[in-house]
């Protein structure tokens, strides 16, 4: 694997024009998904050529999670070697797509959905072509997504008689998996209750006591996407590392207590 110390300061650069250019399709994507459009259509030339919807908060976005990336793997001398570096690449724009979207809109897409799963299914052959124990990881990491989401969509309609999740959440999870295998799902799930719970106690104390609103609510898809963003980037379990120190913590302290 070549040294991502030496990588060129041109390469960075070259990686941050395509993050700007990734950036503008991601923009497009939070327009046209969520009022199933079509993609790929004339309209979005005509309107990039003149320099209309031009979303440089995504395009900033972008070029720091691209530039976070390239530091993160380098550059590789072989395309397997590049693979990891390729497989987030391309799944980042659709994870910044989806949390805009979720959080906007209240949905993540079928279509976006269905995307990160057939492209996560190549990714998975790819892997498999040198190392079938790493594609069957990644096969169980999408299982895995749906069995923990499922389980939880469906014990909320029985219990509390609507949905504790959404269907998109599940089907994300499910196509996500295939990037990340059984171990990092499972962190991705963890840290995003964690992070969900803290984040929603502060809004709902905000809306209720601040802004005096009775809208409840909360997507859970931009929590999962922070998640997965920050598995990327975190060493291998680390999350489980600083679970079990909390948990152990908590532990002491009432044993003290007691």
């Amino acid at each position: 694997m070549y040294d991502r110390n030496n990588t060129h300061v041109l390469v960075y650069v070259i990686f941050g024009i395509i993050a700007l250019l990734v950036g503008k399709l991601v923009a497009w994507l939070n327009v046209r998904l969520p009022e199933e459009q079509k993609i790929v259509s004339k309209e979005f030339f005509a309107r990039n050529k003149k320099g209309l919807e031009k979303n440089y908060i995504c395009m900033i976005i972008m070029v720091i999670l691209y530039v976070a990336l390239l530091n993160k793997f380098g550059i590789g001398q072989t395309f397997m070697q590049n693979l990891e570096l390729i497989k987030f690449m391309i799944l980042m724009p659709m994870l910044v797509s989806s949390f805009m979207i979720d959080l906007k809109h209240r949905i993540l897409p079928n279509r976006l959905n269905l995307t990160i799963f057939e492209i996560g299914l190549l990714f998975t052959f790819l892997y498999g072509i040198n190392n079938i124990n790493l594609a069957k990881d990644m096969l169980l990491g999408m299982l895995t997504g749906v069995g923990i989401f499922g389980a939880i969509t469906l014990l909320g309609g029985l219990i509390a008689g609507k949905e504790a999740m959404g269907l998109g959440d599940v089907k994300f999870m499910g196509a996500i998996g295939l990037y990340f295998g059984v171990s990092q799902i499972a962190q991705i799930s963890l840290l995003a209750f964690f992070v969900g719970a803290i984040v929603s106690v502060v809004v709902l104390l905000v809306r209720n006591l601040i802004l005096k609103s009775d809208d409840e609510y909360m997507p859970f898809g931009p929590f999962l996407v922070i998640s997965a963003i920050a598995c990327i980037f975190l060493p291998a379990n680390t999350v489980f590392v600083l679970f079990m120190a909390m948990c152990k913590g908590i532990s002491d302290q009432i044993l003290r207590i007691l």
